[in-house]
């Protein structure tokens, strides 16, 4: 270097004062690509050995924070290059970090609600609250998560409808998709039915249902009889439970067993009540005397 700049001397003599700080903004700038370069080798080397040891529902989550830090690594180096960039050209960083904290700080009033996004956004990352693929309901809106940024929540409704939640706007988080679930059935019986013959008749479903290939690895326990919940109107109300893994099926199992039940129900000759008059003769269920209809319509 200094043979060039000795080389550059012959020439003109005011050169080399020019050059000087081209060559250090040069080398300023080239220091700051490769900070950036290794910081990005170094986070995705980060990423790989975390993904290597993490179950697969942890991958997206390893993914977002990774994006994060290196967005905000690329920044701090941005700002101190360039910061050392300006004093090299003589300009005078102070009056502008002054300025730039009075601006920061009136954008900060002005943007309020932005800045409690970010550090919502963050800390829902940090604490594994919410991951791309979940099923959850915040701010009162319940859906499946598609996008996790620091700034919203993007959910899909089951009408299709997709909704973009400011994550300052999250106060609680009902997470319906971790780990295991537990999808609840209640089912309503005639007051003249047998509790127990309905719930034998559940757990045979049940079993039925876990015998087969589409269903045992989604139903990892046996059924688990509740009891009698309530006397409604005209129904006693049986309740049940079924454990579920993966979470997501939950659904997808209850609406399957609440079929199967309302045909085994019906083969069984179990009534399931609806809103209806019946008027007896005053004989019990074994009686012989059956029911005979009521019209209540208009004459």
């Amino acid at each position: 270097m200094d043979q060039l700049l000795a080389l550059f001397r012959d020439l003109d003599p005011d050169l080399p004062e020019v050059l000087q700080p081209m060559f250090r903004i040069g080398l300023i700038l080239i220091l700051a690509w490769l900070l950036h370069r290794a910081a990005g080798r170094l986070i995705r080397l980060l990423r790989s050995v975390l993904t290597s040891r993490t179950a697969d529902v942890e991958v997206r989550r390893i993914e977002t924070l990774a994006r994060v830090l290196r967005n905000l690594a690329g920044i701090i180096i941005v700002l101190v290059a360039g910061t050392l960039v300006l004093g090299e050209l003589g300009i005078s960083v102070a009056p502008i970090l002054a300025t730039a904290g009075v601006a920061g700080l009136a954008i900060g009033f002005g943007a309020q609600s932005l800045v409690k996004d970010f550090f919502g956004g963050f800390f829902l990352l940090l604490d594994d609250q919410v991951r791309q693929g979940d099923v959850v309901e915040i701010a009162g809106i319940g859906g499946l998560v598609e996008e996790v940024t620091l700034r919203y929540v993007r959910l899909r409704d089951l009408d299709g409808h997709v909704h973009f939640v400011p994550n300052g706007e999250i106060k609680t988080v009902t997470n319906r998709t971790r780990e295991y679930a537990t999808t609840l059935i209640e089912v309503g019986v005639a007051y003249r039915e047998d509790p127990d013959q309905a719930f034998s008749v559940m757990r045979s479903v049940a079993e039925t249902m876990r015998a087969e290939p589409e269903w045992k690895d989604r139903m990892t326990a046996e059924l688990e009889i509740l009891g009698v919940d309530a006397w409604g109107d005209s129904a006693v109300v049986l309740r049940a439970r079924l454990r579920v893994e993966p979470p997501i099926q939950q659904w997808n199992v209850k609406r399957e067993f609440l079929k199967r039940l309302k045909k085994a129900y019906d083969r069984h000759g179990i009534e399931i009540p609806f809103p209806h008059l019946t008027v007896y003769a005053g004989a019990p269920k074994e009686g012989v005397a059956p029911p005979f209809p009521v019209s209540l319509g208009k004459n």
